[in-house]
């Protein structure tokens, strides 16, 4: 009984994480397919870019949710077992968010989602996340840059938890992120990459083009 109770909270956990935020909210209000625009990707930053900021915020949002409701899943459910089980069932989000059912499997890059798992595990180590990725977003102006920085310095991070299967977990999450960001590591050395409109690599770059202008 216990397996198959198992069984279905890991397949409900990826299938949460396969929900298409982005994709629903561009069809359902806009009348637009977010993959035909901007980057083309179905996550939170392409919904800012396509969408708008209202937009692009509840799709960050609700993408964050699917990750933290994910890996309360063996709570909500009542499933006695190890705490390591709430870990996969958020690493199962990510991967329903990275590879979705709904969307023949190509999704988007699973940053909000797991940044979700954290909230869910473990609100200290969320703020941890938080205080190490929002930072650097203000600093370099990049989603992609700081996210690559950040996963890295967040794995390091596990170590002061004493918890081997976070580590695990953000190890396996590097490895996705790095994958699923190959094309921006590309724009990223190429100077092609797209900046967000704020931050402090955003307004020297304004400021620097308004100089070069008189």
């Amino acid at each position: 009984m216990i397996i198959f109770k198992l069984l279905l909270t890991f397949i409900l956990a990826y299938l949460i994480g396969s929900f298409p935020t982005g994709v629903l909210v561009g069809k359902t209000f806009f009348h637009e397919d977010i993959r035909k625009y901007g980057s083309g990707n179905v996550g939170s930053t392409n919904s800012f870019r396509v969408l708008g900021p209202y937009a692009g915020s509840f799709v960050l949002v609700v993408d964050v949710l699917k990750g933290t409701l994910a890996t309360d899943l063996p709570l909500l459910f009542h499933i006695q077992g190890p705490k390591y089980l709430l870990l996969i069932c958020g690493g199962l989000a990510v991967l329903g968010h990275t590879f979705p059912i709904f969307l023949k499997f190509k999704g988007g890059k699973a940053v909000a989602t797991s940044a979700g798992i954290f909230l869910g595990y473990s609100p200290k180590f969320f703020a941890v996340c938080a205080a190490i990725f929002l930072p650097l977003l203000f600093i370099t102006s990049y989603v992609s840059l700081t996210s690559l920085i950040s996963v890295v310095l967040i794995l390091i991070a596990t170590f002061w938890f004493h918890d081997i299967f976070l580590t695990i977990i953000v190890a396996g999450m590097l490895i996705i992120l790095y994958v699923r960001h190959k094309d921006n590591i590309k724009r990223l050395i190429h100077h092609d990459e797209n900046i967000v409109p704020f931050g402090l690599w955003y307004w020297y770059k304004k400021s620097h083009h308004k100089l070069n202008k008189k």
